[in-house]
């Protein structure tokens, strides 16, 4: 990873604010909760008493977050409905000893979590560097970079890492692995999922890039009553305009509702394009595809 790869560097001073490294097996956990009506869009616990509580873990492998939809030509894929999230990334925070290529081996830092307004699944990267005698887990705050005035490298790279309760499980993946990462929010250990289905930048205004997905309720424009399915299956007949193979994949979905007096002629791309569109721009959504048949 070198600087000359990354669009922006701020250089700063030398000073070097560090505490004792942490133990991330013993340090304090951050408090999770992406059901609260700060956090949640589609999933609040204040509307659905089902959902899990706060900092208790979530099993992201069934109904409602695991949804069977179709690609394009028709083909079933399943992707992760992890909510809705900003076109505007969160920063998220590399650590590396200068003249290295690769991070150094602790947790990311970063500065918001679930129900922050400036949270967001999808993080774009940025690199801080630090000395050759950095000692890991000695730096896990924002404040900490800060203050010390290292130096960063912002790059246009995004990674959809999404802020979940520690023993959370969502085990479907297009490559990478399943397990959680640990990170650092303000000297507590966070942990996330990463997805890496396909690499992703930053559009030319700093954002993320959009694709569509076309949905359809159980009462239309009604998102509380469900999607609607094939009877007696899990099986929705809501089209990703796009996949991880295409060059304009995105996680970052514009929903977009059809009538559901046409769900039954909605097989692909082209059908529900030519369906009527109840709403247009209902809200954008993380869903990162995570199987293909």
């Amino acid at each position: 990873m070198r600087a000359s790869a990354f669009a922006l560097a701020v250089v700063a001073g030398a000073c070097d604010p560090r505490h004792a490294p942490f133990d991330p097996a013993t340090a304090p956990r951050a408090h999770i909760d992406r059901f609260s009506d700060a956090a949640g869009t589609i999933f609040r616990r204040s509307e659905r008493t089902d959902l899990p509580g706060p900092d208790e873990p979530i099993d992201f492998d069934r109904g409602p977050f695991l949804v069977r939809g179709l690609g394009p030509d028709g083909r079933v894929a399943e992707y992760y409905n992890f909510d809705v999230r900003p076109q505007l990334p969160a920063f998220i925070r590399f650590l590396v000893r200068d003249g290295d290529a690769v991070p150094v081996a602790q947790g990311v830092i970063v500065n918001a979590l679930p129900g922050d307004p400036r949270y967001s699944d999808l993080w774009q990267v940025v690199l801080v560097f630090v000395p050759h005698d950095y000692v890991p887990n000695t730096i896990t705050s924002l404040d900490q970079i800060f203050d010390g005035a290292y130096r960063e490298v912002h790059t246009g790279a995004l990674i959809n890492c999404p802020v979940v309760p520690e023993g959370s499980t969502a085990a479907k993946r297009l490559g990478g692995t399943a397990d959680l990462r640990q990170g650092w929010y303000r000297d507590q250990v966070i942990f996330y999922f990463t997805f890496s289905e396909r690499q992703i930048v930053t559009t030319a205004g700093g954002s993320v890039p959009l694709a569509d997905l076309f949905v359809t309720f159980n009462v239309n424009a009604d998102r509380r009553s469900g999607y609607v399915k094939e009877m007696g299956t899990a099986q929705t007949h809501n089209v990703l305009a796009v996949l991880p193979e295409d060059p304009a994949y995105s996680p970052l979905w514009t929903v977009r509702v059809y009538d559901n007096a046409a769900f039954d002629e909605v097989r692909d791309l082209a059908a529900a394009r030519a369906a009527p569109v109840i709403d247009d721009s209902l809200f954008v959504i993380n869903a990162p595809i995570v199987s293909e048949e």
